[in-house]
């Protein structure tokens, strides 16, 4: 077995006189371009295994060489955000890394396979609905990207004024989109700016309720702010102190009667949405900074990650 940067790989006969005669061609589906070019196989038992330059696998049988490799992949860069979605069937997530590279993954089967964009710009910032994508990178723009199957459809994009450090969509009204910056507070519709509302705080991030009536905006002095929407108006409602760090992640409970955020001094809190008063306090099990939050579907747990590599319900 031989593979070849020209994307294909050979199985060999091997002659009397020692000389080659060519069995069959393997063809290894890829995503086209240098990424498609093989470096490496093994064949071990029955199974002719090929390494692409972009890391994908593909694992064919020897004994059925006309059967459907098996094939499978990660990410070659930092992993820089994960999607779920619930709803799908089979239920799917996708993540994202700093180069770009957007995986599907199966529950029960694992590597989907990769989605294909057609500007694979790098990625800072991701967030999906059902059937689009958003996403930020390293410079002021915002891409909308429709989803069709593993395929994007063409991106349209938009210019934020500042680089994103979150992006939330309002989930009943997906086409309405709230970035933050590390000083303003952006309101989309679809692609174009409604609003920009300059802040004199630093932004670390932000949150959205799901019908786009209220955002929770958490800052570098620890504190959160919450502001009502209305069309494309922000009202300051409240400034909630309780943290004594910055603040890294905001979400909404399941059932939106609670929301919970966490920080850089390794504290979680959950607040009643209602009143705007601490649930539960006290949560500082972590020895180091919390990078990230999730609440269970039934809205009874929260979970937090954090660099000091645990997470903990």
């Amino acid at each position: 077995l031989t593979v070849s940067a020209d994307k294909t790989a050979k199985v060999w006969d091997i002659m009397e006189d020692a000389s080659g005669k060519v069995n069959r061609t393997l063809v290894c589906t890829g995503i086209g371009g240098v990424d498609d070019m093989l470096v490496g196989c093994l064949w071990q038992n029955d199974h002719l295994v090929t390494v692409s330059l972009g890391g994908t696998f593909n694992v064919f049988s020897a004994s059925n060489p006309d059967k459907e490799p098996v094939s499978f992949a990660g990410h070659l860069k930092t992993v820089s955000s994960l999607t779920y979605f619930p709803q799908s069937n089979p239920r799917t997530m996708l993540s994202t890394s700093y180069d770009g590279v957007i995986i599907r993954w199966i529950q029960g089967v694992g590597y989907g396979g990769r989605l294909i964009r057609k500007n694979n710009t790098q990625i800072k910032c991701f967030v999906a609905a059902e059937e689009e994508l958003i996403t930020s990178g390293y410079d002021n723009m915002v891409f909308r990207i429709p989803l069709n199957g593993d395929q994007c459809g063409d991106a349209e994009s938009v210019d934020v004024g500042g680089q994103p450090n979150a992006l939330n969509i309002a989930v009943q009204q997906p086409e309405f989109a709230l970035i933050t910056t590390d000083s303003a507070i952006v309101l989309l519709h679809k692609s174009t700016v409604t609003s920009t509302t300059k802040v004199s705080y630093t932004i670390t991030s932000s949150a959205v309720s799901p019908d786009g009536t209220e955002a929770i905006v958490g800052a570098q002095d620890g504190k959160l702010r919450i502001y009502s929407i209305s069309g494309d108006t922000l009202t300051e409602e409240a400034v909630l102190e309780r943290h004594r760090g910055a603040i890294t992640s905001i979400h909404y409970s399941p059932d939106v009667s609670m929301f919970a955020s966490a920080d850089a001094n390794r504290e979680a809190v959950a607040w009643d949405r209602a009143t705007r008063e601490i649930k539960l306090k006290n949560m500082l099990f972590h020895t180091a900074r919390i990078n990230c939050l999730a609440w269970s579907p039934d809205s009874r747990l929260v979970a937090t990650g954090s660099i000091d590599t645990c997470a903990i319900v």
